[in-house]
């Protein structure tokens, strides 16, 4: 891959700056599901973090960012447990709320470099994996890094956050 064809963007930046090893994943398409981002990155959806941002509900809602592993469904419920007492009903946000609040398209954003105002709660399940691959806020990119320095510098509460799979 030549230099001009790798990304910038703020995941980049930021693992670089602080000395983060990352592999690079290109698609040759953008993506939109864990299944088809999967298969174009090489990898299996166990390993993929799924980042999801979402909105409490009423005016002036904040935001918080909710990550599981590629295959698993976020639980609202658990991630406001998570956030403790005085968060009310969270909803996924839109598309321009996600690009305003992440500066990523919908599609490839992740937890990293979020303002601090915005807590990210991780389900407890992705610290159990040695290697994670997240978007990169290119939607032509993934990345593949350690899930510690993933946890550290998302600056991640660990949590049960994930609904229980079906029987």
């Amino acid at each position: 891959m030549t230099q001009a064809a790798r990304p910038d963007t703020q995941a980049t930046r930021l693992l670089d700056a602080q000395g983060v090893a990352y592999v690079l994943l290109p698609h040759t398409e953008p993506v939109f599901t864990v299944a088809a981002a999967a298969e174009q990155r090489g990898v299996v959806a166990e390993e993929m973090v799924k980042s999801i941002l979402l909105r409490e509900s009423g005016r002036g809602g904040r935001y918080v960012m909710a990550c599981v592993l590629g295959p698993a469904r976020l639980d609202h419920r658990a991630v406001r447990a998570a956030l403790g007492a005085g968060w009310r009903r969270l909803t996924f946000a839109a598309d321009d709320e996600i690009l305003a609040i992440t500066g990523c398209p919908r599609g490839a954003i992740h937890a990293l470099g979020l303002p601090d105002d915005v807590p990210v709660v991780f389900d407890a399940a992705i610290a159990g994996c040695a290697r994670v691959n997240i978007s990169s806020g290119d939607l032509l990119f993934g990345l593949e890094l350690d899930a510690a320095d993933l946890i550290r510098l998302a600056r991640a509460r660990l949590a049960p956050v994930a609904e229980p799979p079906a029987v």
